[in-house]
């Protein structure tokens, strides 16, 4: 028996020693290589703060770069507070996926439903489906610069005409999606920054994020650069919350990932809504269009990542069809990229590798160079 033990010790230990050598050598490829874009990066768009954190296997590393704020020589960590842009668009879909489990919404109701001023108007016959997923018609990438106010808003919405079949086209869109999440939050009869910050954010386990970054983690918050390197941040608008408006850490953002790759110990109700922001909806010719979300069957070459991500994805309507896949699963790169005036932001993760990262810049740069980074971090630990 006493044999039995001391061997059972001897095979414990052995176990203990190699994973702690497989943990050493994974942590030195990242290092290595996250070193060199992070350096690379920086100088080469004059980037003065970054963050990349890597969650593997529920494992995290972070690498912090450079300052958050210049003028007080303020550096970058784990809490730094970075704007998200349109990644805000994948909590928008959280939130309304949320209010779905709450039995308060359908992907098949109309938008006249919810806002009643909208009926007998095209946009207010339109499936929330189609504004979720960027399919609506062809709404534009953001507000005409005249529509400044909600009476304003739901006077443009009433009149658009759209420049095609509902479900033919994608046409990236703020006023698309921004109005989804605006439904959502309606739906749940609160306002959305409200809802954000007092029960899905709470939720998802997420203490460092926020639409309005509260008074006592200004300090945190980091500022952005534009391209004369002045210090910005993100300017109010009309769903600007809703589309662009969240605010977070890249430990936040790796409970983000994980919570989406059921590795985070959350409630039913939040649990189910991060799975309905999966559900794939249209197929573009590069990926398909689920909520917030776009996702690639894994493995993806960088040049699919790259068309995907490229501006004219972003800038132009492309063709799809309704996609067959349903819920996308685990075996897929879910990834989304966002900017602001003085921020741009990437979050990629392979649920069925148990891998994830998160890039945050307080500078714009080309989204080409963040995807092409992720990727070659995710590819130098992922064989």
């Amino acid at each position: 028996m006493k044999l039995n033990y001391a061997l059972l010790a001897i095979l414990s230990l052995s176990s203990f020693v190699t994973f702690a050598k497989a943990d050493l050598t994974v942590r030195n490829q990242l290092k290595s290589v996250v070193d060199e874009c992070a350096e690379g990066l920086m100088k080469e768009y004059d980037i003065p703060g970054l963050a990349v954190a890597v969650t593997i296997d529920g494992k995290r590393y972070f690498y912090n770069y450079g300052f958050s704020d210049k003028s007080n020589g303020s550096l970058v960590a784990n809490d730094t507070i970075f704007e998200l842009g349109s990644i805000s668009k994948t909590f928008a879909a959280t939130l309304a996926g949320y209010a779905q489990e709450k039995g308060k919404l359908n992907m098949d109701d109309k938008i006249k439903d919810y806002i009643p001023e909208l009926e007998n108007s095209v946009l207010g016959n339109t499936k929330l489906v189609h504004v979720a997923t960027y399919t609506a018609g062809g709404l534009p990438l953001q507000f005409p610069s005249e529509v400044t106010n909600y009476a304003e808003m739901i006077h443009y919405y009433k009149t658009w005409k759209p420049e095609y079949e509902a479900g033919t086209k994608r046409k990236y869109s703020n006023p698309s999606i921004g109005l989804f999440g605006y439904i959502g939050a309606l739906s749940m009869e609160s306002d959305y920054t409200e809802m954000m910050e007092t029960v899905i954010l709470p939720e998802l386990g997420m203490t460092n994020t926020f639409v309005n970054v509260p008074k006592d983690k200004l300090s945190n918050y980091a500022f952005g650069y534009n391209s004369e390197g002045e210090p910005v941040r993100v300017n109010p608008g009309l769903l600007d919350a809703e589309a662009y408006g969240i605010k977070s850490t890249s430990l936040d953002m790796l409970q983000f990932i994980e919570a989406n790759m059921g590795q985070a110990q959350l409630n039913t109700d939040i649990e189910n809504a991060l799975e309905r922001t999966h559900a794939g909806y249209f197929d573009t010719n590069t990926f398909t269009q689920a909520v917030g979300w776009e996702g690639y069957d894994y493995p993806v070459s960088l040049s699919q990542l790259l068309e995907g991500n490229s501006s004219d994805l972003i800038l132009n309507a492309k063709p799809v069809k309704a996609s067959a896949s349903g819920t996308l699963g685990r075996n897929v790169l879910y990834n989304k990229t966002g900017s602001t005036g003085g921020f741009g932001a990437y979050v990629a993760y392979v649920p069925s590798e148990k891998i994830g990262i998160v890039i945050l810049a307080n500078k714009n740069y080309p989204n080409a160079e963040r995807v092409e980074a992720a990727y070659n971090i995710i590819s130098s630990v992922v064989k």
